[in-house]
C-alpha cells in the first residue's frame, strides 16, 4: 500500500494493499477502495462511498459529499463507483438521496473530465465520456457509450440514451434518445440525426444502423402523423431488432419528454 504520510486516512477505511493515496488526500470512514485505484493529492472521499478497481482520480476531486438536497438529514446514503474509470482534477459527485433511492452510481470504463459535477441519486453506465465542466442535476441517468462535450448541463430528471452525442456548450430539460447527436439549448435544442459514424465505430453492422434510421424517420420525420400514431408505427417497424425496439421503449417510459425537435 502507498499512502503518502500527509494524507489522512481513517482507521475504519478499507483501502485495497495495492491502491495509492497521494498527499493531502483525506479518505473518510465507511470509505472502500479497490485495487490499483490511485487518488491524487487534495482529494476529499467520505461518506459510505466504493471506488472499484484500477480507477483514477484526479487533484482536488471531491468523491461522496452529501447529496444538495435540502430535505437531507444526515441519512446514510452512498455511492458507488465501478471499476477502470478516469476521474480527473476537481470532479464532485455526490452520495444519493433518501427520496431518490439513495444510491448515486457510476459504472465502469468511464471518463469524467475536468470539473464536472455529478449530483445525488445520478446513474451513469459504462463506458461514456463526460467531458470537462458536465454538469448532471439530480436523478439524471446517462446510458453506455454516450459522449456529452464540454459544457453540457442536464436538468434533474433527464435521462439520456445509449450511443447519444451531447453537442458542446448546451442544456437539455427533456430526455435525449439513444443513438443521436444533439445539441442547443433548451426550446432551442435540435437533433442533427443518428451517430451513424459511433455506431459503426462499436460495431452496429449495415443493417442494425438502417433498422434505427428507419424508426428514427418515422418518429422524426412524418409530418402527417401525431407524434403517438408515429410511434406506434416505429414500433411495428422495429419488431425483431432488439437496438430499434430499444429506441422506441425509450420514448414510451419517458417521464419528462423526449427533445422531438430535429433537422431536415
Amino acid at each position: 500500500m502507498t499512502i503518502d504520510p500527509r494524507a489522512v486516512v481513517d482507521k475504519d477505511a478499507q483501502v485495497d494493499p495495492s491502491a495509492t493515496i497521494g498527499p493531502y488526500t483525506v479518505v473518510g470512514a465507511g470509505v472502500t477502495i479497490g485495487a490499483n485505484t490511485e487518488l491524487q493529492p487534495h482529494c476529499m472521499v467520505e461518506g459510505l462511498t466504493t471506488i472499484g478497481a484500477n480507477c483514477f482520480v484526479g487533484a482536488f476531486s471531491t468523491l461522496g459529499g452529501a447529496p444538495q438536497d435540502i430535505s437531507y438529514a444526515g441519512e446514510q446514503t452512498e455511492l458507488v463507483i465501478g471499476d477502470n474509470n478516469k476521474i480527473r482534477e476537481y470532479v464532485s459527485i455526490h452520495r444519493g438521496s433518501p427520496g431518490g433511492g439513495g444510491k448515486t452510481v457510476i459504472g465502469n470504463n468511464n471518463m469524467i473530465m475536468g470539473y464536472s459535477h455529478i449530483a445525488h441519486d445520478c446513474k451513469i453506465g459504462n463506458h461514456s465520456v463526460l467531458a470537462n465542466l458536465a454538469i448532471l442535476g439530480g436523478h439524471v441517468e446517462i446510458g453506455n457509450r454516450v459522449f456529452m462535450s464540454a459544457s453540457v448541463g442536464l436538468h434533474q430528471f433527464c435521462r439520456v440514451g445509449d450511443f447519444a452525442f451531447l453537442g458542446g456548450m448546451s442544456g437539455y430539460g427533456r430526455d435525449i434518445p439513444p443513438y443521436v447527436m444533439v445539441s442547443g439549448f433548451r426550446s432551442s435544442v435540435r437533433i442533427s440525426g443518428l451517430n451513424k459514424i459511433g455506431l459503426k465505430r462499436n460495431g452496429f453492422d449495415r443493417e442494425t444502423i438502417s433498422r434505427i434510421d428507419r424508426v428514427f424517420r418515422i418518429i422524426y420525420h412524418s409530418s402527417d402523423l401525431l407524434f403517438k400514431d408515429a410511434l406506434s408505427q416505429a414500433k411495428e417497424d422495429a419488431a425483431d431488432c432488439p437496438e430499434a425496439e430499444y429506441m422506441v421503449s425509450f420514448f414510451e417510459n419517458s417521464k419528462r419528454g423526449v427533445v422531438t425537435s430535429a433537422k431536415e
